[in-house]
């Protein structure tokens, strides 16, 4: 077992949202608290505007008879009005529930049916769509408030309301009961469940986990500390940009609970499809990505260079040979760098590392972060060779994103890091399944008994569902999830993430999920990297039509298969990818395929190519792919 006592117990006094945003805005009143690019133009929010809106909004909320413990859902982009929906609901004791934007009627239904949401706050048009067709088939909503009026101006439902009018009715309300929220302040505890936050679904329905005010103020406190999951202690001076959904408990933990603690700058893309270039003007100093992220400006990074002037190719070229060594001297010291490797640094700063990094939005990143998901190894050494400090942490919703982190100077690569202050991390002792334990860990699932029995034990001990083993005695290595264990027809135990992960390494693939379970020897399905593989393929002058087209062209299934290759040198011989199938059209949230994290549903996944599957072990080859050979 692991322990990190960093944090003292004089810290763990219990803080709350609404007290924090009033005594932030009533020292910073005029100082920025949060910044929002509308129609490219940045405009600021101070953290009385902030306070302002949290509170208006409020009262309008219980204009609208919310009151403790009742539920509050929001389904929207990151935007200021998710914030302030959050602090709101927390004034009234209220629960809020966040709903990913990607989520389909379907999943909106049952999402707004178990939760018992009083009130959705849609955030245009397309959400408000969902919520009329979900809305005859969930009793308890009562409101749909929206936020932009843009396309609703011939709705008539008696449900609607816009969010002017929801202050309206607030401005009235206040007017009558002035006292309300320091009357629900007075009554507030530390057990009070503050958000509904669900799981991602991966192997069921998504279920409710419940976050208390006491999780929320432990994370908020671990996010912030040096030392903590964010590096070193945050403050006004970071800038951060928010773009990762906030129904996430990290993007929440980061944007919410640590802003109103640290008093730092969030900025709001103006969609997702502007973060690149937000990135670049924002320059964060702070930020957190899922590997799916990390990966994507990799080949970013792939197809500039392939497409740059041979002067540039020669010189990214001589920089990335010199990142490579940069990369595994601080990796060989435990991600600090080495006299060796800061020269190095410094030579190449001007002329590649710099321009490269400011283009990316990545010059003033401090320190960087990775999870959700596995990454492969060499995505980090691709971001440390550049000398971004990107590490690996490791959480998940049930213990408030607080569990492991590396840190520089005592980083191992391959592993999650060490337990983050104040936080208890062992492996039991027959399965090797990692349990954690601290403060932040979740009250358990709403209207779920039975399966917060199965996850919580009477002393407080959180199963997570991931095997771990300890490297070093001080870090953790998460081996696969308990469910996605492959045992092969010969008994062998293999986790297929890791050879998933070896194979996305290359800028080509996007998509890499192995099959073998009871089988004689592991295939894979791979789905390619449409804009490197496009790329790729436009530089040969390959012709092509659409994504299906372009994974079925035999010059595409040969540069995977070089790529499966490249992969095998570095598994065991029972690891070895021996086959693989193309997929012919990418995965999709709203197919099933993946969660709104972008996380495979491995099982429902698996019902929707069984005829790929099964060519690969029949022996045949009926769709686009390869046989690799016994050795690969």
């Amino acid at each position: 077992m692991s322990t990190n006592d960093v944090l003292p117990a004089t810290e763990l006094e219990v803080t709350y949202l609404p007290r924090l945003l009033r005594q932030v805005a009533a020292e910073r009143s005029d100082h920025t608290a949060l910044r929002v690019k509308r129609a490219g133009v940045w405009q600021d929010i101070t953290w009385a505007n902030y306070r302002d809106a949290a509170e208006r909004i409020a009262f309008g909320l219980a204009a609208l008879g919310v009151c403790a413990g009742d539920r509050v859902a929001i389904q929207s982009e990151n935007r200021p009005e998710w914030l302030f929906t959050d602090v709101a609901s927390s004034a009234l004791r209220a629960v809020i529930v966040g709903l990913y934007p990607t989520n389909p009627v379907a999943e909106v239904t049952y999402l707004l049916q178990d939760s018992g949401a009083r009130v959705l706050v849609a955030e245009d048009q397309e959400q408000v769509d969902k919520a009329l067709e979900a809305e005859p088939e969930c009793p308890a909503l009562e409101w749909i408030v929206y936020l932009d009026a843009r396309g609703l101006a011939d709705y008539d439902h008696p449900k609607l309301l816009s969010i002017d009018a929801l202050i309206d009715r607030g401005d009235a309300h206040r007017s009558d009961h002035p006292s309300l929220l320091d009357d629900e302040d007075s009554r507030r505890t530390p057990d009070d469940i503050a958000t509904l936050i669900y799981t991602s679904g991966t192997t069921g329905p998504p279920k409710g986990a419940m976050l208390t005010a006491r999780n929320i103020s432990f994370a908020a406190q671990v996010f912030t500390l040096d030392g903590g999951l964010l590096g070193r202690q945050i403050g006004p001076d970071d800038a951060l940009l928010s773009y990762l959904p906030l129904s996430h408990v990290v993007e929440r933990g980061i944007s919410v609970w640590a802003n109103l603690r640290s008093h730092t700058v969030v900025h709001f893309a103006e969609s997702i499809d502007t973060v690149t270039t937000d990135l670049a003007e924002v320059q964060p100093t702070v930020l957190f990505a899922v590997p799916r992220i990390w990966e994507k400006i990799q080949a970013a990074v792939a197809i500039r260079m392939a497409n740059a002037s041979r002067l540039k190719r020669a010189v990214y070229s001589l920089g990335a040979r010199w990142s490579q060594t940069i990369a595994a001297d601080r990796i060989a010291n435990g991600g600090a760098f080495t006299w060796r490797a800061r020269v190095r640094y410094a030579i190449g700063y001007w002329p590649v590392y710099r321009p490269l990094r400011k283009r990316l939005g990545l010059l003033r990143v401090r320190h960087a972060i990775s999870g959700a998901a596995p990454i492969a190894p060499d995505v980090l050494r691709f971001f440390l060779g550049l000398g971004i400090p990107l590490f690996e942490a490791y959480g998940m919703t049930e213990n408030s994103a607080v569990a492991t982190s590396n840190f520089a100077g005592r980083m191992r690569i391959g592993t999650v890091g060490e337990p983050q202050p104040l936080t208890e991390v062992r492996l039991d002792e027959h399965t090797g399944e990692v349990l954690t334990r601290h403060p932040g860990t979740f009250a358990g699932y709403w209207g779920r008994p039975d399966a917060t029995a199965d996850t919580l034990d009477a002393e407080g001990w959180l199963r997570t569902g991931d095997v771990g083993e300890w490297v070093d005695g001080t870090h953790l290595r998460i081996v696969d999830r308990i469910k996605d264990i492959i045992i092969t027809a010969g008994g062998k135990n293999i986790a297929p993430s890791e050879i998933e992960n070896a194979i996305k390494a290359s800028p080509f693939v996007k998509e890499a999920v192995v099959i073998g379970d009871r089988r004689p020897y592991l295939a894979a399905l791979i789905g390619i990297e449409y804009d490197t593989v496009a790329d790729w393929a436009s530089r040969r002058r390959l012709e092509f039509t659409t994504y299906r087209d372009l994974s079925s062209k035999p010059e595409v299934i040969e540069l995977i298969a070089g790529v499966i290759r490249e992969a095998n040198t570095k598994l065991a011989r029972v690891e070895a990818v021996r086959k693989f199938r193309m997929l012919t059209k990418e995965l999709d949230h709203e197919d099933g395929e993946l969660t709104a994290t972008q996380k495979l549903k491995r099982q429902a996944f698996a019902k929707t190519v069984p005829h790929l599957i099964d060519d690969m072990y029949a022996g045949s080859n009926a769709f686009p792919g390869g046989d690799l050979g016994r050795n690969g």
